[in-house]
């Protein structure tokens, strides 16, 4: 096992993670390594997929630097894709330009049985050589973050084939054949630690779990489906690499953000739709907090944008904080606008 880095502690991301206040908090932006950079789309359009770029470690490695070479944020995330997961399970994953991804879709237990018993972690080599590669560029003080899908999110994906709207097909999966999605999740969960736990070793600080469908499920179904499969890879992870550091980010959870500690989360993401005075008294108060800001007003940039900086920050002045957005960035965002709210959080 590879111990953790001996600065990590001085970071200020992982002093947050570690339940410590900081009068500025630090702050980093979920898909920081995006089409929204001129830099970005002139490394992407040197490869031939998506996929490929992936899995190209001096690409990967690239995307995930600019950013902070750009702006230096406090944490750099691993570039990937949380369908790098299927694919290593042997689900062929490709992306429809302009479309989204597809995969031959996983139905029934016989379809599932076609697939890999566990992951094949040689087939995610480029994924650990790109942690490396980033470990190697990265200033002493940047946090380095590894992420996965949270089980539910991507067995959506492996069912449906694609992105749908309300996630009918997995929905209708829980409904018609439990037994099936159960042990689609359970892979997944088996999975998940262990691509995880290979992050670590590979050089990561800290991880994301992104449960970007949570909003889909029914409350009542929010434990099985979603909660229960975190806090498995949660435990299992730690299992492996003691005091591993992990941030969950459930989207559109509503109410259900106050139960995302109960995974065993270091810090939970919200959402830019939550009550921020709510997520502060009910979510705060068990976890450190990461967001929550709406990505549209750094599109909007301006009065907007440095209305929402300043609420989100008297809003969590109170506890550990990370400010980040309440989803990923979107590719219409002016990066001078990013500068601008650096700036403005770092009262510089």
């Amino acid at each position: 096992m590879s111990p953790a880095p001996a600065d990590g502690p001085k970071k200020p991301l992982m002093r947050v993670l570690a339940g410590e206040r900081l009068d500025k908090p630090p702050i980093w932006i979920m898909r920081q390594a995006g089409r929204y950079l001129p830099e970005y789309r002139e490394l992407r359009a040197r490869a031939a997929s998506f996929m490929d770029f992936c899995y190209t470690p001096a690409m990967a490695a690239e995307a995930t630097l600019q950013p902070i070479r750009r702006y230096g944020l406090d944490a750099a995330i691993l570039f990937s894709d949380i369908l790098v997961v299927p694919d290593a399970l042997g689900q062929q994953v490709g992306f429809a330009e302009g479309e989204g991804p597809r995969l031959p879709p996983v139905t029934s237990m016989a379809e599932l049985a076609r697939l890999r018993d566990e992951i094949d972690l040689e087939r995610l080599g480029p994924v650990f050589e790109a942690i490396g590669r980033v470990r190697e560029g990265l200033p002493a003080e940047t946090t380095l973050l590894g992420f996965c899908g949270a089980p539910w999110t991507v067995a959506s994906y492996m069912i449906a084939g694609k992105g749908t709207p309300e996630l009918a097909p997995s929905r209708l999966a829980s409904y018609r054949d439990p037994a099936f999605l159960q042990a689609l999740i359970d892979r997944l969960v088996t999975a998940s630690i262990a691509y995880l736990t290979r992050q670590f070793h590979a050089g990561v600080d800290a991880v994301q779990i992104f449960e970007s469908f949570a909003g889909a499920l029914p409350a009542a179904s929010l434990e099985r489906w979603s909660l229960d499969p975190i806090r498995r890879i949660v435990s299992g992870v730690r299992a492996n690499v003691p005091g591993a550091r992990i941030i969950v980010f459930a989207r559109n959870a509503g109410l259900g953000h106050a139960l995302v500690p109960s995974t065993g989360a270091d810090a939970v993401g919200l959402d830019w739709s939550i009550d921020g005075a709510w997520a502060a008294r009910e979510v705060q108060s068990q976890r450190p907090v990461q967001g929550n800001l709406d990505p549209l007003t750094v599109v909007a940039g301006g009065q907007a944008m440095e209305r929402g900086i300043d609420e989100v920050l008297a809003r969590f002045s109170g506890g550990p904080h990370i400010f980040n957005f309440g989803h990923g960035i979107v590719p219409e965002t002016p990066p001078e606008h990013v500068a601008a709210l650096v700036k403005r959080i770092r009262g510089a």
